[in-house]
């Protein structure tokens, strides 16, 4: 009885976080316009989801967006989190890191229309940006991206020992060449989760996108609100299933590689 209650939880926790997820998969595969009217098995769906030009280009949009702003904000996150690591009694480190996490914490709401009066701003007073469009929503992407790549750059850096580092300076590295030979190796994992998250983020954001962009750049997110809005469209339903399949093959592959790598270094 005491270990079927928790069993019990976490069965209930899964269902209620995936089952949802499990009906949309099998919904796509409705052939009823009406997606809660099942009428028969089908893949019209996906047939028109790759003929949709709407979506195909809100994909690509959205696929570039997040990998610039991701590389982006991780160059910065980098650079940022040895400043506020290394660089003990800099004047003014307490606002830079107070203005480097403000958007953590500020409401999504706030940071688009701060961006956006930012970027009419700027195009009345020097004429750049012309228009609203990609480079506008990479860079706004760029200033949360960046601070998310901080705080996980950040906790790696404070783990790392620093008598490696001393050890290379002992032997006659400078201290770029103790940077990419030491450091950064050891710093590869939490460099490759900061981007991974904002690329997360980026591809996954809506509400700060909805504010810089302009007509004729619609990310994927935004596409797909537009979407619902009017009634859950089936061709909605074969993209969430598609995407759920490709991330669930990137994790697995992942898991898969991680395994192998442990059995090689097994003794």
């Amino acid at each position: 009885m005491t270990r079927l209650f928790p069993l019990s939880m976490l069965a209930f926790g899964y269902a209620f976080l995936y089952l949802p997820i499990a009906v949309l998969m099998i919904y796509s595969f409705n052939d009823n316009r009406l997606v809660t009217v099942w009428s028969g098995f089908s893949t019209r769906w996906y047939g028109e989801l790759f003929r949709n030009a709407q979506i195909g280009d809100a994909l690509w949009l959205s696929l570039r967006v997040a990998a610039v702003s991701a590389t982006a904000s991780v160059l910065l996150g980098t650079m940022a989190a040895f400043a506020m690591q290394r660089i003990r009694r800099a004047a003014g480190r307490g606002a830079f890191e107070a203005l480097a996490m403000a958007p953590l914490i500020l409401p999504e709401v706030l940071t688009g229309l701060s961006l956006l009066m930012l970027f009419v701003m700027l195009s009345e007073a020097i004429g750049w940006p012309a228009s609203r469009g990609a480079t506008t929503i990479t860079l706004a992407h760029i200033t949360f991206g960046t601070a998310y790549a901080i705080v996980v750059i950040r906790a790696r850096l404070s783990q790392l020992d620093p008598r490696l580092e001393e050890a290379a300076a002992d032997l006659g590295a400078t201290p770029w060449r103790t940077f990419v030979r030491v450091t950064l190796p050891l710093l590869v994992p939490a460099i490759v989760a900061a981007w991974l998250l904002a690329f997360t983020l980026s591809l996954d954001d809506v509400v700060i996108a909805s504010f810089v962009t302009g007509p004729g750049a619609s990310t994927l997110p935004i596409v797909i609100y537009s979407s619902v809005r009017l009634g859950v469209s089936p061709q909605i339903n074969a993209l969430a299933t598609l995407l759920v399949v490709g991330v669930a093959m990137l994790i697995a592959t992942a898991m898969l590689t991680l395994w192998r790598a442990e059995r090689r270094s097994a003794p």
